[in-house]
């Protein structure tokens, strides 16, 4: 390691965090999954974040750690942020928010179901406040807008963008990226879901930092892969300059690899290949996988493995973000 890459590592130790979760999350042997995928599957793993402890676990923990801190920190007393009806950021971040003894406003796309069930419910029982619009393009402006109502009534709101996909949200991936050396056999693949982009960038930057030789696949299920990968490569320009480098030369040297054949019909909208992930990996490890995010990243993982994208001696990781509670919503 380069001393100019250790001293952007201290720099991460001293980031201060809101801690939620308890770590290291476990990395699991899938030997019933390799076994159905073939002889020629690689060794499978998988980085089970969906075990975090903290609000039904999921990748959106790690980060609203280090952005509720930094809320803390500018004194805010309540926490205002955008997603889905199902969003699994809207639940860690109501529930959080409960932590802390803030408030929270959740502004979310749809209607509010007849029957609340899965995070929809999760969000009511945390005392959150929830405001419907009809379109994602309506959520950002309505976030801004209660925002501004909520200080000229006197409180001190501060703002969580999309899945807390921040510069500073993703340096809660750096470190998981530490977390995941340190329990050894680092794999030589990772396959995980990507969307607002925070996750992969952090796993991308932490990679970097830690000089590993570790290729990462994210796996869209929605934005085109051009959007998902600029959006990314913003996001590890901003993380470089959290810790000291140089931003620009950092991002430049990255491969951010993003693929979009899974989406399918679109957002939420389960496909063959994501219903069989779920059933396989249920079937053949107990593991649950969401509709939205995890069973279109398995896919994923399940085509490359038979189309032999990886050799049968590489160990392949599946990183498990969560979202099991929408499987039964």
């Amino acid at each position: 390691m380069t001393p100019i890459y250790q001293a952007a590592l201290n720099r991460l130790d001293a980031v201060p965090s809101f801690r939620l979760g308890h770590y290291p999350t476990p990395v699991e042997e899938l030997p019933r999954l390799r076994q159905a995928l073939g002889d020629q599957a690689p060794r499978l793993l998988a980085k089970r974040d969906d075990a975090i402890s903290f609000a039904f676990g999921g990748n959106k923990v790690r980060k609203l750690e280090l952005v509720l801190s930094e809320a803390l920190a500018q004194n805010a007393d309540t926490l205002v942020t955008i997603g889905g009806v199902h969003s699994n950021h809207v639940r860690v971040t109501a529930s959080a928010a409960a932590r802390a003894g803030l408030k929270c406003v959740l502004v979310i796309n749809g209607s509010r179901p007849q029957r609340l069930s899965g995070n929809a419910l999760l969000d009511e029982l945390s005392g959150a406040e929830v405001q419907y619009v009809g379109s994602r393009e309506e959520r950002v402006p309505r976030m801004r807008e209660v925002a501004r109502q909520l200080e000229q009534a006197g409180h001190r709101p501060y703002q969580v963008p999309l899945g807390a996909s921040t510069p500073l949200g993703a340096l809660g991936y750096v470190r998981a990226v530490q977390e995941l050396a340190a329990q050894g056999h680092p794999p030589h693949a990772i396959v995980v879901a990507a969307s607002s982009g925070g996750t992969l960038a952090g796993l991308i930057a932490g990679i970097e930092l830690a000089g590993l030789p570790i290729r990462v696949f994210g796996v869209s299920p929605d934005d085109p892969a051009g959007q998902i990968a600029a959006t990314a490569a913003e996001i590890v320009h901003g993380v470089a300059l959290l810790l000291g480098l140089d931003g620009k030369e950092f991002a430049r040297g990255q491969k951010i690899v993003v693929d979009d054949g899974f989406v399918g019909e679109g957002y939420g909208i389960p496909t063959l290949a994501s219903r069989e992930a779920i059933a396989l990996a249920a079937q053949t490890e107990g593991l649950y996988l969401d509709p939205t995010y995890t069973s279109k990243a398995m896919a994923a993982l399940i085509a490359y493995v038979r189309d032999g994208r990886f050799g049968k001696e590489e160990t392949v990781l599946f990183w498990h973000t969560g979202g099991q509670v929408e499987l039964v919503a």
